[in-house]
């Protein structure tokens, strides 16, 4: 891979926003250069889901499901406390459709319907409790990249499965053995990793070769201060490259850098789920250069589950959302004083809220540290992070004979969790939560247990022993405060005007739909979304 010492348009971040970004602009005729600051492609999109929040979509429409401009919209502003900005977010809504069909006629996605997946709001005008909006990967087969497979994010750990087929997107979880194995000699993967494989594959027939370990330390800029280029460095060699046209930062969000996080970040967060390399390096490029910005104290929120005994390469700590586990029965959350404090079932980013709770009596966040805790029967039925029904507990899971003890080991007080646990199994039995309304939401009932009826999808005794506890921490599946773009995805200063030559798209943007997480893929919607917006803006910069 040789280092070009002038293109039309440079592209910082080898992620969902930034591939398509390159690819967009690749179509709209510009000569591309696709820059990666470490030696891995796909960063949180790698590892995520993969799943696409995208309103009046393609697959939409081709399945006869009813949507429209007007619906998203007015879901949108029904959610709204402040921080939308009207042109980003019709901006996305007005170019969602078109970027997905963009992007399936470039080859670089092949999506299908999340069937009967709501929205997170269903309570809200424009809402679909009966799905459409979310967009799962067919399987993508990885040998069709040769050697740039190795250099996907997290590709040591195979997803050969759809989405859709695991109880994550509402299937049984179960795929014929003997088409598991054709899946794992042919390494098809699903999730995220199709996503990224897809969109690098688009890149690769496109002769797009990302250029990594390149270290951007500045922006160039003219005498008229528009951004021309970029100057860093590339396995500690100096690198410096021209852009005729721009400069779009798409490097991902900043949680993982702690003087950030401390600056920006409202509430705590110590377990994020993506990878260590959302250091916010494209958000101080931006800063640099007199960027607007917003939504800084925002982040796409989830409680995380961490898993010791499985870091990053890095040696840094890796968590995972916690989605099934605290959804399914004979399961609840409890905070330190042994009380339930939320309806567990909610969707992920909305229960940051209860975390996030503050207490000024205490001057404390009384929900923090929060534990997980299931029974014998929940441990025969159901999975607690890697580890499957069936499968030896990990020893990171708590364990105990009774409750008092289990209450005991993991410091809460014994008498009040038992007097919580005894109320909860009330409610089970009458199949009502009055206290939180669990199971009382379409999207209550999609991470449980489908094999029952009505509330005891998710409503089920925590009763039998022995008991368990695991500690649910505050995490994010990234931020999504950043520098303000308009409509075209270009860069705004402090006056409001765009900054000439610079775009920018993904989590490292201000989200144009604010802190507002509409639904299964709402971080992913977004980014694709206006990184087609800036690729195309980009290259069409000097025509």
């Amino acid at each position: 891979m040789s280092c070009m010492s002038e293109t039309d348009v440079i592209v910082l971040g080898c992620g969902p926003a930034g591939m398509t970004a390159a690819l967009a602009a690749h179509e709209a005729g510009a000569a591309v250069a696709l820059i990666e600051r470490f030696d891995r492609i796909g960063g949180t999109g790698a590892v995520s889901g993969g799943v696409i929040w995208v309103a009046d979509n393609p697959r939409q429409r081709a399945a006869g499901l009813e949507d429209s401009r007007e619906n998203a919209l007015a879901y949108f502003r029904s959610l709204d406390h402040g921080d939308l900005v009207d042109e980003t977010l019709e901006a996305f809504v007005d170019a969602g459709p078109e970027a997905l069909a963009f992007l399936e006629e470039a080859g670089a996605l092949k999506v299908a319907l999340l069937e009967g997946y709501p929205d997170y709001y269903l309570d809200r005008p424009g809402a679909k409790p009966d799905g459409g909006r979310a967009l799962d990967h067919d399987l993508f087969a990885l040998g069709k990249l040769g050697e740039w497979a190795d250099w996907i994010t997290a590709i040591e750990e195979p997803k050969p499965m759809m989405l859709r087929e695991t109880p994550l997107g509402g299937g049984s979880g179960v795929v014929p053995p003997e088409e598991l194995q054709r899946r794992m000699a042919n390494n098809e993967r699903g999730f995220g990793q199709a996503m990224i494989g897809r969109l690098l594959k688009a890149c690769l027939d496109r002769g797009i070769e990302p250029i990594l370990n390149v270290e951007t330390r500045r922006l160039l800029r003219d005498g008229d201060g528009r951004v021309t280029g970029i100057e860093g460095s590339r396995d500690g060699e100096p690198f410096q490259l021209a852009a005729r046209s721009g400069v779009i930062i798409a490097t991902g969000g900043f949680e993982w850098d702690e003087d950030k996080r401390q600056t920006f970040l409202r509430g705590p967060m110590d377990a994020p789920a993506s990878p260590p390399t959302a250091r916010g390096e494209g958000l101080a490029l931006a800063m640099e250069s007199g960027a607007k910005l917003g939504n800084m104290t925002q982040g796409w929120w989830a409680p995380t589950l961490v898993i010791p005994d499985n870091p990053w390469p890095n040696g840094q700590q890796r968590a995972a959302p916690v989605l099934i586990e605290r959804t399914v029965p004979h399961s609840l959350m409890v905070n330190r004083k042994g009380q339930r404090f939320c309806n567990e079932a909610a969707n992920y980013s909305s229960l940051a809220g209860a975390f996030h709770q503050f207490d000024p009596q205490t001057y404390d966040y009384p929900n923090l540290p929060a534990w997980l805790i299931f029974d014998e029967n929940y441990a025969e039925r159901y999975p607690i992070g890697p580890r499957l029904p069936g499968q030896p507990m990990p020893d990171w899971v708590t364990r105990a004979d009774t409750l008092e003890q289990l209450a005991g080991t993991i410091g809460v007080p014994p008498e009040e969790l038992a007097k919580t646990v005894g109320r909860f199994n009330d409610h089970a039995d009458a199949g009502h939560d009055p206290d939180f309304e669990r199971g009382t939401r379409v999207y209550d009932h999609f991470y449980g247990d489908r094999s029952r009826e009505g509330a005891a999808v998710t409503l089920g005794k925590v009763e039998r022993g022995p008991f368990y506890a695991v500690e649910i921490r505050m995490g994010l599946l990234g931020t999504n405060g950043g520098a303000r773009t308009d409509g075209k995805a270009r860069i705004l200063g402090h006056d409001g005007a765009p900054i000439a030559g610079l775009y920018g798209a993904g989590n490292a943007i201000a989200c144009p739909t604010g802190g507002i997480y509409a639904g299964a893929g709402g971080t992913l919607g977004p980014a694709l979304t206006f990184g087609y917006i800036a690729g195309r803006s980009a290259a069409r910069a000097n025509i």
